[in-house]
């Protein structure tokens, strides 16, 4: 601990970015209870997580295929554990995005939360804490140590501040996830026995160099155990049945950040850890990933269409947009890989964007059923178009965030396998169909006489939603400002699983810019 002070107090701002959000929760646990304290302190912490996290983005699209702002230190004596951290041009902008939505969940909580909001407080700076650290953890066993730590909270979130239902809600995802947990505790171990190391950077060069080889029946046990996890948290089909109930009785913020956040751990995993620690055992597996994915786009797209709680159907459109992403990582080529972070990221705006505005409704209207509403858009006009803005995002139009990711995640596909972008393509058109539905009937028809009083946005309503729009507007616009980087560093990832890949990534004498270029395919051994 006194190496990792010294590494804050040097401001390396990897551990700024992680260590604030944890004085931010002993400062929030500490303070009076009735009192704005624990809001203003959370929001501090948040909002000082998010500078600190600003200061990564140089080091890292300098060498964004290399891990920057490194903290390297002794977890304990007598152990080779170490905490191992790091930021490349994938974990930069899951970093960024985590500290991004997180002052805007505390800023949503003051009104959206009515009981005991010190402790919700608390709970969201100890959730953004194991965020950033799944994100940039390099040593296995902290990798592990953050994502048990990033579930509790949520867990408590879930059980502690949701609907009618709640607890056993609540208890349902946390088994799923601790069970997934588990194996993926069994996947690391063993690596460590063959390996004799936790260190992910250590691993990769010892298989590389042809130090350490695995056999079939080890790649097998690395690989399933690791995507035990990483599936449900996404989730994956069939894995994904802890998911609607969860979102729909959940807190809106805890809602918020599920759906935005926590789902990108899943498949930052997948994409980190799951294909390079037993890449053979990927390749091998990966058309019947493929297929669940392909299935919980279409299943999730057509459960959203039937759903009458705006809630839920916004819960299934995410197992369906998550589909998308994890059928990009493994069509093993540039196209999909890099459709797939840069879609992690759209999607957490997008659809972060759509529970913040239904949060909205549910405390104009106290409901989530669709039939509550009608008419929305005479009331409250600027709040229809703001929506609609969120909800054309979602679908993917052009211009708008998810647009880029979803063309991408299609040519990766079609790349790998013509028919999967055949079906997956279906998840698109279904999802023009489910959330124009949705909202002709929630802000457009007759207007309901129950919801006369229904008031417009006002400036406190504002705050987070501009900078949800922007974001919205600038990824599907300005997607170069993200693309070398994320393509850079997923062309050093994608080079350890000896993918097929038909084009390639250099970086240009600055080293800034990422630039494709077709090249002969080469098969992989399967």
């Amino acid at each position: 601990m006194d190496s990792f002070l010294a590494s804050v107090l040097s401001f390396n701002y990897l551990a700024l970015t992680l260590f604030i959000p944890l004085i931010g929760f002993f400062v929030v646990t500490a303070c009076p209870r009735r009192s704005r304290l624990p809001f203003f302190y959370a929001m501090v912490s948040s909002l000082g997580a998010f500078i600190a996290a600003l200061r990564l983005i140089r080091p890292a699209l300098a060498h964004p295929e290399g891990f920057t702002s490194q903290i390297d230190q002794s977890w304990g004596a007598g152990t080779n554990i170490r905490l191992h951290m790091g930021v490349d041009g994938i974990s930069l902008w899951l970093i960024l995005l985590t500290t991004f939505l997180l002052p805007m969940a505390v800023w949503a909580t003051e009104k959206m939360v009515k009981e005991r909001r010190k402790s919700f407080f608390a709970m969201l700076m100890l959730f953004e804490f194991g965020l950033i650290g799944v994100f940039s953890a390099l040593d296995l066993v902290a990798f592990y140590v953050f994502w048990e730590v990033a579930l509790v909270p949520m867990y408590l979130m879930v059980g502690g501040w949701g609907g009618a239902n709640a607890f056993k809600v609540s208890v349902k995802f946390f088994v799923y996830t601790m069970a997934g947990s588990v194996l993926m505790l069994g996947s690391i171990l063993y690596l460590h026995s063959l390996t004799g190391s936790f260190d992910y950077v250590d691993i990769l060069k010892s298989v590389s160099s042809g130090q350490v080889s695995f056999s079939a029946r080890d790649q097998l046990f690395i690989f399933f155990g690791l995507l035990a996890a990483f599936a449900v948290k996404a989730p994956i089909f069939p894995l994904h049945t802890w998911l609607p109930n969860t979102y729909a009785e959940a807190p809106m913020p805890a809602t918020f950040l599920l759906a935005a956040v926590m789902s990108k751990m899943g498949t930052y995993g997948l994409l980190r850890f799951g294909i390079t620690m037993a890449p053979n055992a990927a390749h091998r597996f990966a058309p019947w990933i493929a297929l669940c994915a392909i299935i919980g786009i279409v299943y999730g797209a057509l459960l959203a269409l039937v759903q009458p709680n705006i809630k839920r159907l916004i819960a299934y459109s995410s197992l369906s947009h998550v589909g998308f992403i994890v059928l990009g990582i493994f069509s093993f080529n540039q196209q999909g890989a890099d459709g797939a972070v840069f879609q992690m990221l759209a999607h957490g705006v997008s659809t972060g964007a759509l529970f913040l505005l239904a949060g909205y409704l549910q405390v104009r209207r106290h409901s989530m059923e669709i039939a509550d509403f009608g008419g929305v858009a005479v009331l409250a006009p600027r709040l229809a178009a703001v929506f609609s803005i969120a909800l054309f995002a979602s679908i993917g139009l052009p211009t708008l965030s998810n647009f880029v990711g979803e063309f991408l995640l299609l040519q990766g596909a079609a790349i790998a396998n013509f028919r999967w972008a055949v079906f997956a393509a279906l998840g698109v058109i279904l999802s023009a169909a489910y959330m124009l539905w949705m909202y002709q009937r929630t802000f457009f028809g007759k207007l309901n006489p129950e919801i006369e009083h229904f008031h417009d946005l006002q400036w406190r309503d504002w705050v987070p939603v501009v900078p949800l729009v922007a974001m919205m507007v600038w990824l599907g616009c300005y997607s170069q400002t993200f693309m070398p980087s994320i393509s850079a560093a997923n062309y050093q990832l994608l080079d350890n699983t000896n993918m097929t890949n038909q084009y390639r990534v250099k970086l240009d004498a600055s080293g800034a810019r990422a630039i494709l270029n077709a090249q002969p395919e080469v098969t992989h051994a399967r």
